[in-house]
């Protein structure tokens, strides 16, 4: 069995503003282990303007002390500008990012870019998650100081590192030896004594430590894990991504009288937990004809209120009563976690950011407005498509514009872009429609493109990416040309 260690998100790329902050060429900090000061903000800087793929991976009071850290600012830059403002408001979790020193976790030759909020090449084809999918899913869990943890995928060991000050142990497993030595020995070096690691699959989870308060898993089964289950303590809470290869739901579980009661938080993108739970998935994607899912958007989204569904043979049902609404409500309610915000969540797409449903006389489409230069306003999609069966695909789509004016960076402007990467998830380049300005009524645009031979997946992006205005997307294709 094989469980992918890391989970695939999508989040921004660092834009100039945030990278002249960062010490490129800075000799690496030598970090002190006392408490962190407390944590205050510097102005804010503008949000980015492009989108790339990501992947997320995982002490006592460890931490940087700000005075000896050269990378402090850069930071506190990040959690101002790029977390705080895409909507985690959990101060311990916002802290903990700040303090934690994510430089110490990545190669040496991507360093200068380690507090950019993206993902960044830790080998084994996988990645350091973006530090915004980190501070995310942490605050979901609603770590707690009496907390027990269970992380599925050490990865790198920086999500293990952010829980570490937050709960009173981690317990990580990470299936690539490789990652999970390299991942130990930073641990040990930087002093996260309360985070405890192994190599093994994670499928399985860790039953020698079990019970466990709460589960984080950063890759996505078709259904639960039902070991997980087991492992979890009544009354724990699980945060999973759970569905198919690219159209996944995070949800947040939570054990009450033997069952597990669930709540769909947004939809997601995640890296596929292999073994087991890749051999018996049911529903697989299609690379040699890709497709885009509800790009006219007439699917209305699942609503992300709780409901009371019977639970399936994996989802490990200990008692045969449903379990009502109230219920559910009554054993989430502790968990005090920030609430979804279902007008921005688009049937097929994830990670809206300014962006709602919108419809015209019968038509659905997708509407991005924002009235601050420089912050995100967008939408994306993850798509299987292998360029050895595709040589080529026509993207298109319809647009219209109101008053849109570019944001501070180059390339903050209304865009359809894709994005190619290959197995090991290197990026391959990034392909436009677009941009589009001012007020325009609705057009058709399309291009042709070459698909890279190496391709095995894509994400398709729209939105207003830091620029102002409004834009309407209706109609977003892709159709395969040759081969």
């Amino acid at each position: 069995m094989r469980v992918t260690s890391l989970s695939l998100a999508i989040t921004a790329f660092a834009s100039p503003s945030l990278s002249a902050q960062n010490p490129a060429q800075t000799p690496e900090a030598n970090p002190s282990h006392s408490h962190p000061s407390p944590l205050t903000l510097p102005a804010n800087v503008s949000e980015p303007s492009r989108i790339i793929l990501a992947q997320s991976s995982g002490s006592g009071e460890s931490g940087t002390n700000s005075n000896s850290d050269p990378y402090a600012l850069a930071r506190r830059r990040l959690v101002d500008a790029r977390i705080r403002t895409a909507g985690v408001k959990n101060e311990r979790v916002l802290w903990s990012i700040a303090e934690t020193p994510r430089h110490e976790f990545v190669p040496a030759n991507v360093r200068d870019k380690a507090y950019f909020d993206m993902a960044l090449p830790i080998g084994a084809a996988q990645t350091i998650s973006s530090p915004f999918i980190v501070a995310s899913m942490t605050e979901t869990l609603d770590p707690q100081p009496t907390d027990r943890v269970l992380e599925i995928g050490t990865g790198s060991g920086y999500q293990a590192a952010v829980l570490s000050p937050l709960v009173a142990d981690v317990y990580s497993i990470e299936i690539v030896e490789s990652l999970g030595l390299t991942a130990r020995a930073a641990l040990d070096r930087l002093g996260y004594e309360n985070v405890h690691t192994r190599i093994g699959d994670g499928f399985l989870g860790w039953p020698e430590e079990a019970p466990f308060d709460k589960i984080i898993v950063t890759c996505s089964p078709e259904s639960v894990p039902v070991p997980l289950v087991e492992q979890l303590r009544e009354g724990g809470s699980m945060i999973i991504p759970v569905g198919e290869r690219y159209q996944q739901t995070l949800y947040r579980m939570v054990k009450r009288d033997g069952e597990l009661i669930r709540q769909p938080l947004r939809p997601t993108l995640f890296v596929p937990m292999t073994g087991t739970a890749e051999s018996g998935r049911k529903t697989l994607p299609d690379p040699a004809n890709p497709v885009i899912v509800n790009g006219d958007f007439e699917e209305e989204s699942e609503s992300t209120e709780l409901t009371e569904t019977a639970p399936t043979e994996s989802e490990l049902p200990i008692g045969n009563d449903p379990v009502g609404v109230d219920a559910i409500r009554d054993a989430l309610e502790p968990l005090g976690t920030p609430t979804p915000n279902p007008s921005e969540f688009i049937e097929g797409w994830y990670y809206g950011r300014q962006v709602a449903r919108f419809v015209e006389e019968g038509n659905a489409m997708a509407r991005f407005e924002n009235a601050t230069p420089g912050l995100g306003s967008h939408l994306l999609q993850g798509i299987a498509i292998d360029g050895s069966k595709v040589s080529t695909i026509r993207l298109s789509t319809r647009v219209r514009t109101h008053n849109v004016a570019k944001g501070p960076d180059s390339d903050a402007l209304p865009m359809l872009a894709i994005s190619y990467y290959d197995t090991n998830r290197r990026d391959l380049g990034m392909i436009t429609l677009g941009p589009y300005r001012g007020t325009r009524d609705w057009k058709k645009d399309s291009r042709i493109l070459r698909v890279p031979p190496a391709a095995k997946e894509a994400i398709i992006r729209i939105g207003l990416f830091g620029a102002t205005g409004r834009v309407d997307f209706d109609d977003v294709k892709i159709e395969k040309m040759g081969r």
